[in-house]
């Protein structure tokens, strides 16, 4: 109801899986280089969004090597189920949504992926990850749950991601504490901001 009420004609069936064909040109128009993070409210790997549609976002993105795309996905199985009819080109950020560590066999279905970025989303945050295993991933993005009813995070958790992150090398950007105010609760970890980013996103504004 939220989207529908924005007034914007894409959301007016809510949450229901559409397509929007006529979107798909619009990174042709855009002149400077931009990061563009894909569909920020759906899933483009959603099961009801057929393999050609996927691949024309795909023909896009590679047709406009001046922008970088970050896409994210809850699908990792649909993911690695698609990839094999993808191009891969070198603008393409990949990344996987894991809460807790129950969904860490996300992780291995986005290793397979030939993204030139491949990176985790660990937002929200839900419990300790004890069996993350930062093989051939190249971001690390954290963050606790947000709003009305928002569960939690334990320090411990998020310091012990940050730490393996740093012991490995891999970049970590901590997004927020979250809570039902998350700005008050801000996004310092241990008296500092931790806003790393992969290398290949040095000049892309």
């Amino acid at each position: 109801k939220r989207l529908q009420a924005m007034g914007q004609p894409n959301y007016r069936d809510g949450f229901a899986v559409r397509t929007h064909e006529h979107m798909l040109p619009l990174p042709l128009s855009w002149s400077k280089p931009r990061m563009v993070f894909v569909n920020s409210m759906g899933d483009l790997f959603h099961e009801e969004v057929p393999v050609d549609f996927i691949q024309r976002v795909f023909e896009i993105m590679e047709a406009t090597p001046r922008h970088t795309y970050q896409l994210l996905t809850k699908r990792a199985d649909r993911l690695a189920e698609v990839t094999p009819f993808l191009s891969w080109p070198n603008n393409v950020w990949m990344g996987v949504t894991v809460e807790d560590n129950e969904h860490l066999t996300r992780v291995e279905h986005l290793r397979k992926v030939p993204a030139t970025v491949r990176f985790l989303s660990v937002e929200p945050l839900l419990g300790p990850l004890p069996d993350l295993d930062l093989l051939d991933v190249d971001w690390v993005i954290v963050g606790g749950e947000s709003g009305p009813g928002a569960r939690p995070v334990d320090p411990d958790w998020v310091l012990g991601i940050r730490d393996r992150c740093v012991e490995l090398g891999v970049p970590f950007f901590f997004k927020q504490w979250g809570g039902v105010r998350k700005k008050a609760a801000g996004r310092e970890l241990e008296s500092r901001i931790w806003d790393q980013m992969p290398v290949l996103a040095a000049g892309v504004a």
